[in-house]
């Protein structure tokens, strides 16, 4: 009889015996869990693992190491002279090496581009130019009617119809509103001038409207007109003619052209045009062809991959909206194909063209004008300020207030591209805020229209030519209807990434604006207290607030407890006590709170309103958030108050504004100093200057250029890290 054999025995026998070869399972490499009560990671805590900061340092090894290269290469050079008996004369190494340097600065600035968008013209030109080119910021498009015949042909500005006609009598065409604010505008500017001891005639506007009631044309043949205008001229056939026109072509087509042609602005008031384009693509892409043909025609750039050679400073303003920072640097980048590209903001160049260490920038644009404090090299986040008028309501304005004295030009249409033009010139050519000149004085203009015989008009003004400018310190004399309409339809406000908040920077001074032009009570000089301006608005949401234990503990006593009740059912469970509430109840504000919604509703709630505040006013807001309670850096933003742009150079206006803000400030009286930009420099391209001395810093300590290749794998998100102010 066989014994019972032990189990190890049956496993040996059926093969089951586990056995330890030393030979591993699988060759992938094993991975031991990790030490949970000892855990530890430097993962993005060095500058070295940020792209930004890698390719910077590595630009900055190559340069070091081609710089050695070429030193290493001359001194060879060098003594291969000396070994071939080649006599070496004896220099200054120092003017040598200043030469070089000299050489390679003009080199760099050579393949560098500074572009300064603005709602009516674009200043373009590189880093060896002294002064920019002004391209009309517009693009003309084959349409089926141009800008003229849209909206049944209605003129701008608008003329009231009374039982379905245009009165007769031009005093009644813009409303019972203007004419009783263009008279008591009147009267006070006589009080105002007999107060100044001036001479004020009792029957100048008598005059002025009986000289233009009774004024005809002059003709004058074509060719007798020394300064006739060369028109753009179009191929006979219509189907050769090019699909799209910029810059100064657009502006000089012929209104009755064979085909038609439309005008479309990507930019008005400083925010994209969402009311005359219908798709953002096809305003990216307007906004991308005009920045190529500008290239091409002012600069002499041929072909879009030569971009890649340059580097391009883009000024964007100062209280700017992400998405519109966003897609410029998209079209710079993406669709142009620049090699580098910097941003810079408005009021900091403008300091970098004037030599300004400390200084409050206004800068009065077509549509826009902002006021923002400058101190070291820096803007201050909570003074900056974006209104929504220019020197374009000034001109609109003018021409209302010339055809209400019966302007000879009656059929003059803001719409038409000549008109246009020619309003623009009477402006320059007219406006004044100097008293001594506000007399009755006979000027003269010529109307050139294509195809037609030039005519020359006489005409005569007299407060008109100052009272137009004065909108800007009393903005309800212009016309504000429309430049809300379209917001937000075409192109959505930028959110948080994560928690879809809004996240636009926003300043203190600009929520000032908001409330001022809401109705909200302001104080004796015209800003709002401490207590009316929203103190959880943040300049910038990535900023991050200094930690204050005070307020902290208000925060908390300002939050709702936790309630007693259970927790609320899911969504859609039924809810006895809620869905039937017992009778005589009425519906009490829930305790639950939303930050989001509530930044949400804020923003759609701000975005209601157009913020308008006289310019005094405003300049006073924006100082007071600068200084923030201090007295000495007050009076300086108060002695650097610098007017800029091309609404600032109406005669006089300095002079006037320095003589409001002293009735505001009496205290300041010897400090308020308001004078043009230095060097006799054009007010307008004043910010480009300053981006073109920005531009050629010394590219080693500027770590603020973003390369196609960070942008290619980081896109926007890489503007936390490169941009100088806080994103």
């Amino acid at each position: 009889m066989v014994g019972k054999k032990s189990g190890k025995a049956l496993l040996r026998e059926e093969g089951l015996e586990r056995t330890d070869n030393n030979l591993d399972l699988t060759t992938w490499p094993q991975v031991n869990m990790i030490n949970q009560k000892n855990y530890y990671t430097e993962f993005l805590k060095r500058d070295d693992q940020f792209l930004a900061y890698r390719s910077q340092n590595e630009e900055a090894r190559s340069r070091m190491v081609r710089e050695a290269r070429d030193k290493d290469r001359a001194l060879a050079q060098s003594s291969r002279n000396e070994e071939d008996g080649v006599p070496e004369l004896v220099e200054d190494t120092g003017a040598d090496e200043t030469a070089a340097a000299i050489g390679s600065k003009e080199a760099y600035a050579s393949k560098l581009i500074i572009l300064h968008v603005g709602s009516q013209n674009l200043r373009i030109g590189l880093g060896t130019d002294a002064l920019p080119k002004t391209v009309p910021m517009v693009i003309a498009r084959k349409w089926k009617e141009n800008e003229s015949e849209e909206y049944g042909g209605e003129p701008k500005p608008k003329r009231l119809k009374i039982d379905g006609e245009i009165p007769a009598e031009p005093d009644k065409w813009f409303g019972e509103d203007f004419a009783s604010q263009y008279a008591t505008m009147s009267s006070e500017l006589r009080v105002r001038m007999r107060n100044n001891k001036r001479r004020v005639l009792p029957n100048s506007k008598e005059l002025v409207v009986n000289y233009n009631r009774k004024i005809l044309p002059e003709t004058i043949s074509e060719h007798n007109d020394p300064h006739r205008i060369d028109w753009t001229e179009l191929p006979r056939n219509p189907k050769d003619a090019p699909d799209f026109l910029t810059g100064q072509a657009a502006l000089r087509l012929p209104e009755q052209s064979n085909p038609r042609y439309k005008l479309f602005w990507p930019i008005r008031n400083g925010w994209f045009n969402e009311k005359d384009y219908s798709s953002k693509n096809q305003l990216y892409h307007d906004i991308s062809r005009i920045f190529e043909e500008a290239f091409k025609s002012q600069l002499g750039i041929r072909k879009l991959k030569d971009l890649a050679n340059y580097n391009c400073v883009f000024i964007i303003p100062d209280l700017y909206e992400r998405t519109y920072v966003t897609t410029m640097l998209d079209i710079l980048i993406r669709d142009l194909g620049l090699g580098k590209v910097c941003l810079q903001q408005e009021s900091l160049a403008a300091t970098f063209g004037a030599g300004y260490s400390i200084s409050c920038i206004v800068d009065i644009g077509a549509q826009k004008t902002s006021v923002c404090c400058v101190d070291e090299g820096l803007c201050l986040e909570e003074s900056r300020i974006n209104i929504k008028f220019g020197g374009a309501d000034v001109t609109e304005t003018f021409m209302k207030m010339m055809l209400y004295d019966h302007f000879p030009y009656e059929d003059i249409n803001l719409r038409r591209r000549y008109d246009f033009l020619l309003a623009e010139e009477l402006k320059l050519k007219v406006c004044t805020m100097l008293e001594q000149d506000i007399t009755v004085q006979t000027y003269d203009f010529h109307l050139r229209v294509s195809g037609q015989d030039t005519r020359k008009y006489n005409f005569k003004t007299y407060d008109e030519t100052m009272l137009a400018p004065m909108g800007f310190f009393k903005p309800s004399i212009f016309d504000q209807s429309g430049k809300l309409e379209p917001r937000r339809k075409v192109i959505q406000r930028s959110v948080d990434l994560y928690d879809g908040s809004p996240n636009d920077p926003m300043s203190t001074a600009q929520v000032a604006v908001i409330e001022y032009a809401a109705g909200k009570p302001t104080t004796e000089n015209g800003t709002l207290s401490e207590a009316q301006i929203n103190p959880q608005v943040n300049s910038t949401p990535s900023r991050q607030q200094p930690f204050n234990l005070l307020s902290r503990l208000n925060d908390l006593e300002a939050t709702p407890r936790s309630s007693v009740a259970g927790s609320p059912a899911p969504e859609g469970t039924p809810n006895p006590d809620r869905d039937t509430p017992a009778a005589g109840d009425v519906d009490k504000p829930s305790i639950f709170f939303d930050p989001v919604i509530e930044k949400i509703k804020i923003a759609e709630e701000r975005d209601k309103t157009l913020p308008i505040m006289p310019l005094d006013i405003a300049i006073m807001t924006s100082i007071s958030q600068g200084a923030r309670g201090d007295e000495r850096k007050m009076r300086d933003f108060f002695g650097g108050i610098m007017l800029i742009g091309g609404g600032s150079k109406t005669v006089g206006l300095n002079l006037f504004l320095e003589e409001r803000l002293r009735e505001l400030k009496p205290g300041f009286q010897k400090e308020i100093l308001i004078g043009p930009p230095p060097r006799d420099l054009d007010p307008q391209v004043l910010v480009w200057k300053g981006g073109s001395v920005f531009g050629k810093l010394s590219s080693s300590g500027n770590d603020s250029w973003i390369s196609q290749k960070e942008y290619d794998v980081l896109g926007s998100r890489l503007l936390v890290n490169k941009c100088m102010f806080a994103w």
